[in-house]
């Protein structure tokens, strides 16, 4: 698949989830090459009373300027829909996310929403997960929370998190998600990982060469 074709098919999952949205929802804009395609879409609807939430700066900044109006998640306890890209959709639901840093923010705000759709290109759709998976690490202790992950660098290059958090790659064995995202979450340091349960997702959204095909998780 060509970068044009896979940018086409990006929109394409885009434009479908924006015809989700209604006016006066309360909604979640996650982070990404794809979501930068989602929020033209919602823009062109013309919404006046849409109340948008972003899970990045890059994603906050675009939404401002195509006159979306973003408000600080603060004033808002629950969403009612959040849509965002993913990185690998595996066959059993479960996703990898956080390719730019911002995937603890992400599942915060997937899990706040009534609804969660994810849009992809036919490319993030695998037959297994694989590494890396990302996580946010604190600061403080960081050689002890890496020795204790085992197989797990931090990202070369990569800025902190939205929040401040040390961006990192899991590299190991990623054939038992469930068990994997366990002990992620209960090593000291990791504020959060790039593992999405089937749980969390209530639809798919994926655009290829076939058109674009939905899959209800939840």
């Amino acid at each position: 698949m060509s970068t044009t074709e896979a940018e086409d098919y990006k929109r394409a999952a885009a434009i479908a989830a924006a015809e989700e949205i209604e006016d006066g929802m309360r909604l979640g804009l996650g982070t990404g090459s794809t979501v930068a395609h989602l929020l033209p879409a919602i823009a062109a609807r013309g919404f006046t009373r849409l109340r948008c939430v972003a899970t990045s700066v890059a994603t906050e900044r675009q939404a401002a300027d195509l006159g979306l109006t973003v408000e600080p998640f603060t004033s808002l306890t629950a969403l009612d829909l959040a849509i965002d890209g993913a990185d690998q959709i595996a066959p059993d639901g479960w996703i990898v996310k956080g390719g730019g840093g911002a995937h603890t923010r992400e599942k915060i705000v997937a899990a706040a929403a009534q609804r969660f759709v994810v849009i992809a290109d036919g490319t993030k759709v695998v037959d297994a997960l694989a590494a890396p998976v990302p996580l946010e690490l604190l600061a403080y202790g960081l050689p002890a929370t890496l020795a204790a992950l085992g197989d797990t660098a931090v990202r070369e290059g990569a800025p902190p998190s939205p929040d401040g958090g040390v961006i990192a790659d899991y590299a190991g064995d990623v054939s038992d998600p469930a068990a994997l995202a366990a002990r992620l979450s209960d090593t000291p340091g990791v504020i959060d990982h790039g593992l999405f349960p089937p749980s969390l997702t209530s639809e798919v959204i994926v655009a290829g060469p076939d058109g674009v095909t939905r899959r209800a998780l939840a």
